[in-house]
C-alpha cells in the first residue's frame, strides 16, 4: 500500500464568510520524492467546513488506497475521526450526544465514505506554531479566499 502524508488547513474571513483551504501532498514513487499544493475558495462558509473540505480535497485525489498520515491543526476534524464523533453522530441518524443535529454532515458522509477507502492515521499539530506544512497550508487557504473577489 502506497503511502502519503496530507497536511491540511482551512480559513476563514468572518465565521461565516469567505473562506478557503489549503493542502499539501507529499509522497515517494521509486525513490523520487514528490509534493503537490492544492488549495480553493467559497464565497459563504465557515472555518469548519473548510477544514473538512481540506481533508476531503486532498484524499479525493489519491487514485488507489492508500495508508494516509493526515496531519490538522482542526480539533473539529481530528476529534471527529480519532474519537469516533462523526461515526456516532452517522449511528444516530446524524445527532449529537446532547441530541442536537450534527453540523456539516455532507461533509462529514464524504469525509467517512473516504475514511473507509484509505487507513488514515490522523495526528494534530498546533495551527499557527512550527510546522512548516501547517503555514504552507494556512498560506494557501488564505490566498484562495483572498483571490475571490480579484478580477484580472
Amino acid at each position: 500500500m502506497k503511502q502519503v502524508t496530507i497536511y491540511t488547513d482551512g480559513a476563514c474571513s468572518g465565521n461565516p464568510g469567505p473562506g478557503g483551504w489549503g493542502a499539501v501532498l507529499r509522497y515517494d514513487i521509486n525513490g523520487k520524492n514528490y509534493e503537490r499544493e492544492i488549495s480553493g475558495a467559497e464565497p459563504a462558509t465557515t472555518n469548519n467546513r473548510m477544514e473538512l473540505t481540506a481533508v476531503i480535497k486532498a484524499l479525493s485525489l489519491l487514485s488507489e488506497s492508500c495508508e494516509v498520515a493526515l496531519y490538522s491543526d482542526s480539533k473539529y476534524v481530528v476529534d471527529g475521526l480519532s474519537k469516533g464523533w462523526a461515526k456516532s453522530w452517522q449511528k444516530k441518524n446524524w445527532r449529537k450526544s446532547d441530541g442536537k443535529p450534527a453540523l456539516n454532515v455532507d461533509l462529514w458522509e464524504h469525509l467517512l465514505k473516504l475514511c473507509d477507502v484509505h487507513k488514515v492515521k490522523i495526528i494534530w499539530v498546533k495551527g499557527h506554531a512550527d510546522n512548516e506544512f501547517n503555514k504552507r497550508c494556512d498560506a494557501l487557504a488564505v490566498r484562495a479566499y483572498k483571490e475571490l473577489g480579484k478580477t484580472d
